[in-house]
């Protein structure tokens, strides 16, 4: 199949793309610095030319919430349309487990709130595939605040999943039928984001004081099972402690 990555340079799109390329497939990779810009369309219509689904993976630059979900919306209107135009027969959305249910989180929470918006309303057959927090992602919380060697951090519940585990299952959904709503999609083990955090600083070498809070981006709305999959979820092999010993990557 001929596949479109959007966002194929990132930590996920990179890693899908690859996975596609190995089963055989021909993958059309999608990025800026690629020559397709997804907020001026530029490009857009040749790159999706005989394709037959997109994996949208593409993440947005730190601004603010109001921002955010305007780039999202431009950059997944600019992708449907395109996708119209080409006769795309499925669009494939990386989303989150549980913001569907809640207002609030960070500004990328707001963001993707706005994709599965547009995505159920528009004309392209989808599936949305909303999954748990990355592994690496309880570095990269703490890394938003670190100040003077000091990071707030929340005390959040996450399950989380590695990254070349989700670039697998987006891969295989990809070459599937349009399932609207895909299950959650999670890694074998709940953890506590701040022990994550320290875990991870202490197999990059990295030094900082974690101060658990709900005062930072993360807040209290986030508390409890929020970000934790559902019953009938699809459980990745991987867990937080292989990634750990494979250097965190």
């Amino acid at each position: 199949m001929r596949i479109a990555v959007a966002g194929a340079t990132g930590n996920i799109g990179a890693r899908t793309a690859a996975a596609l390329e190995h089963d055989g497939h021909d993958v059309v990779r999608i990025s800026r610095s690629l020559g397709v810009d997804l907020i001026t369309g530029d490009g857009l219509d040749a790159a999706l030319a005989g394709v037959d689904a997109v994996i949208d993976a593409i993440s947005a630059p730190p601004i603010g919430p109001d921002e955010t979900r305007e780039y999202f919306a431009t950059t997944t209107t600019n992708l449907l349309e395109s996708e119209q135009r080409a006769g795309v027969r499925h669009h494939v959305l990386l989303s989150i487990v549980g913001i569907h249910k809640i207002d609030g989180g960070t500004a990328h929470y707001e963001g993707k709130r706005e994709q599965e918006r547009l995505i159920e309303a528009g004309r392209v057959p989808w599936t949305i595939v909303p999954a748990t927090q990355f592994h690496d992602f309880a570095a990269m919380a703490a890394s938003w605040t670190e100040q003077d060697g000091v990071a707030l951090i929340a005390p959040l519940l996450v399950q989380p999943i590695a990254p070349d585990d989700i670039a697998e299952v987006l891969a295989e959904v990809a070459l599937g039928t349009p399932q609207g709503r895909y299950v959650d999609v999670a890694g074998p083990e709940t953890q506590d984001l701040v022990d994550m955090a320290r875990r991870t600083h202490a197999v990059l070498g990295h030094s900082v004081k974690l101060v658990p809070t709900w005062s930072g981006p993360l807040g209290q709305e986030l508390a409890g099972d929020v970000l934790l999959p559902g019953d009938d979820a699809r459980i990745a092999p991987t867990t937080f402690e292989q990634w750990l010993a494979s250097g965190a990557p």
